[in-house]
């Protein structure tokens, strides 16, 4: 407790510790990194009503508002109520602001409503995710990226969802230029080349990533109207054994990652050390202790993989152990 504060339920409402006695931050969730300019004034007028006039954009795309006095909590929570409602935030009472904060904000690049590069609607699957799995108390982060690039940085999360695209060619319009040809071998995989005046696409080696489809000038490659990713799993940061997610499924649809997903939650629950401190213990250690069979027995269950899908039967992490007799291993 703090001057009368329960803490537990504070950090639960999305309220961070401060090294201000008396202070907090307000953490607003941004599922997807898109946020209306209205929203965006209210999180202002919170801010300088009652805080200190200033806002942190998170490293997960959210927003925190610091300097808020605790005894102001409730009334920021009746200003945010606006934003989780303009956000759709699934939760049906909003005016006690956010009812968790255990799952982190889900993160997006800008996608293909911007970038080029960019295989599917990031933030529209983004904003999908985060109303089946929030709010959940319990600690998972998921990031999408639009392409190969990894700009969200997908790799450092528990799940990582990267597009893919099935480039779809059409001779006729080819003209032999090899510029697909000359820049899959630059920006990607080499899996193009010329056999007489037109191209062959190796699908073994491609990774579905578009970059023929982008630097094509006469459009005879397009990207297959079907929607296609690659999930990374179990990438952490953290004191102890940080590690890289590592790829798991290929060529996969986005309703089996929902459910995937979803799943996972419930292992998490039937698993979870009681001994974790609060109770919580990171995925990817449960994962370590309980077994990859395990885990792949409860996130898969129902779940309809397609064809098409390739899946790795064994996953291994490089990882480099600090917890260990006080030696880096």
């Amino acid at each position: 407790m703090i001057q009368g504060i329960d803490v537990k339920a504070m950090k639960k409402n999305a309220f961070r510790v401060s090294k201000e006695r008396g202070m907090t931050a307000s953490r607003v969730r941004v599922p997807g990194g898109l946020v209306s300019a209205k929203s965006m004034a209210r999180i202002v007028e919170i801010a300088e009503e009652y805080g200190r006039g200033e806002i942190f954009l998170t490293n997960r795309q959210g927003v925190e508002i610091p300097g808020i006095h605790m005894e102001d909590m409730p009334k920021v929570n009746e200003k945010l109520q606006a934003i989780i409602e303009d956000t759709k935030i699934n939760q049906e009472d909003t005016s006690q602001g956010y009812l968790a904060s255990g799952t982190r904000n889900v993160v997006a690049c800008p996608g293909k409503r911007l970038c080029p590069f960019g295989c599917y609607d990031t933030t529209a699957f983004a904003q999908r995710m985060d109303h089946e799995i929030f709010p959940n108390n319990r600690h998972v982060k998921v990031a999408f990226t639009g392409c190969s690039n990894d700009c969200a940085h997908v790799a450092l999360n528990d799940f990582g969802i990267i597009g893919m695209t099935e480039p779809q060619y059409d001779p006729n319009r080819c003209i032999g230029c090899g510029q697909c040809v000359d820049w899959c071998q630059r920006r990607s995989v080499s899996a193009l080349r010329l056999e007489k005046g037109k191209v062959v696409r190796d699908e073994d080696r491609c990774i579905g990533c578009g970059v023929c489809v982008v630097y094509c000038p006469t459009r005879a490659w397009t990207r297959s109207p079907e929607h296609y990713f690659r999930v990374k799993i179990m990438g952490r940061t953290g004191k102890q054994n940080p590690r890289l997610a590592q790829d798991w499924l290929g060529w996969v649809d986005e309703d089996s990652i929902v459910k995937i997903v979803k799943n996972t939650y419930a292992f998490i629950e039937e698993y979870t050390d009681p001994n974790a401190p609060e109770g919580k213990e990171h995925i990817g250690y449960i994962v370590d202790r309980v077994g990859f069979d395990e885990f792949c027995e409860w996130a898969l269950k129902d779940v309809e993989l397609p064809e098409k899908c390739q899946r790795a039967t064994r996953v291994y992490w490089d990882t480099k152990r600090y917890d260990r007799d006080n030696n880096l291993r």
